[in-house]
């Protein structure tokens, strides 16, 4: 049945959507510079991989230890913790370099430290005549056992997901990659994404997070102490950050004629057949992965680091509280890709790809991906995994792989950081 062509945009939706454009454009440009002063979370992701490398050297292999864990694991955390200045410096981290040092803190004999191996295995070498016996080797093993998985495993994946890659271009170079099915979407206009992505997106959620979240964080946590505080936060922000976006979308879809919307449904969700979708995720977070990785190094190797890390890295980081981890792994692992894929696979890039082409469509709706996490330091790893979501959702015809695979990279960073 041919669909009924969709009448002419008001003259005031354009006009409204030029102005979300121009307001966005300045939130987004704002919070990136701004994102410039906040502190990037990658020295203290080093730092503590340095401490799980020296608390696992002594179930380590002699045989390995200089390729897995350096040529010494106690200089390379002396060096680092030397680098901080003592105004940075955290209690842990000076009574930590004093024992480095070989000189023993006042309040050491005081406080044995017993929920901290590596500081409690230091405490003991800085007194005993016999350092070898001050090795716990249950806190090494398990150490040994974490750094494999946060080091070893990324490189294994990215290995597998590089063979992948090479395999995929050299189909492409026979011709014998297989066709993908044509791109089916909501029948929006370019001026709805406008107002869906730039006014509901940023524009009504840069109001309504200040306006409606802070104050009602403030009154569910006022009992709470930190970190499930701030995980409760994190969870109230998001769900008022994301309200906006559906909303208008749910409006949007509300007005198509609904015998217009392709087998499916407008989003294309299609959850099933399920082991496809899954196959469909994997693959694609195997041979995004290397590329993520890539351009991650190349941005660090040719700029530095330009910091502005996602705050939640940090409250994982330095969080043991059960509660909150399962709150903000909520948000990053189910949360997140419901939310984000909705928006940038499920709307932005079938109306992208139907208006300028598929190609146009999977690196816009990545590169606006990537400036929604506002963060110069992410910008480009982000947008390389937003084209990789993108061409997921082209090449399976769905959005619930797109979602399964998002999920899954949300799922392995915040695991690695867990880990450490």
């Amino acid at each position: 049945m041919p669909s009924s062509p969709r009448p002419v945009s008001p003259r005031w939706k354009g006009l409204l959507a030029a102005l979300s454009l121009a307001l966005a454009g300045f939130i987004w440009l704002s919070g990136l510079v701004d994102s410039l002063s906040r502190p990037s979370v990658a020295p203290a992701l080093s730092l503590q991989q340095q401490e799980l490398t020296l608390l696992a050297e002594p179930a380590v292999p002699s045989s390995l230890r200089e390729a897995l864990l350096g040529e010494s694991p106690r200089d390379a955390l002396l060096k680092a913790l030397e680098g901080i200045s003592s105004e940075d410096r955290s209690e842990r981290q000076q009574r930590m370099l004093l024992l480095l040092q070989g000189q023993t803190p006042a309040s050491a004999e005081l406080e044995r430290e017993p929920e901290d191996p590596l500081l409690q295995q230091l405490l003991c070498e800085v007194s005993a005549s016999e350092p070898g016996l001050c090795i716990d080797g249950a806190a090494a093993g398990q150490a040994a056992l974490r750094l494999a998985f946060s080091t070893v495993l990324p490189l294994v994946t990215a290995l597998i997901g590089g063979l992948l890659l090479i395999g995929q271009a050299w189909r492409l170079v026979r011709g014998r990659l297989m066709a993908w099915p044509a791109v089916q979407g909501p029948d929006l206009t370019l001026i709805d994404m406008a107002l869906l992505v730039a006014g509901g997106f940023v524009v009504i959620s840069a109001v309504g997070v200040p306006l409606v979240a802070f104050p009602l964080v403030g009154a569910l946590t006022a009992g709470l102490a930190s970190p499930r505080r701030e995980a409760v936060g994190v969870v109230i922000n998001y769900g008022v950050m994301a309200l906006p976006s559906l909303l208008i979308l749910w409006r949007q879809l509300r007005a198509l004629p609904k015998e217009n919307a392709p087998q499916g449904g407008w989003m294309q969700w299609r959850v099933r057949p399920l082991p496809s979708a899954l196959r469909d995720a994997l693959a694609g977070w195997l041979m995004v992965t290397p590329l993520v990785m890539l351009t991650g190094w190349l941005l660090v190797r040719l700029v530095g680091d330009p910091g502005g890390s996602n705050p939640l890295l940090e409250l994982v980081l330095g969080s043991h509280d059960p509660i909150a981890l399962g709150l903000l792994a909520l948000t990053a692992v189910v949360l997140a890709p419901l939310f984000e894929e909705t928006i940038f696979r499920g709307a932005l890039l079938p109306v992208l790809a139907a208006k300028l082409g598929p190609l146009v469509g999977v690196l816009v709706s990545g590169l606006l991906f990537a400036m929604a996490h506002i963060s110069v330091g992410e910008l480009a790893p982000l947008t390389v995994l937003g084209v990789g979501l993108g061409l997921v959702r082209l090449r399976s015809g769905r959005l619930w792989p797109s979602v399964l695979m998002h999920g899954l990279w949300n799922a392995v960073t915040f695991l690695n950081l867990l880990l450490l």
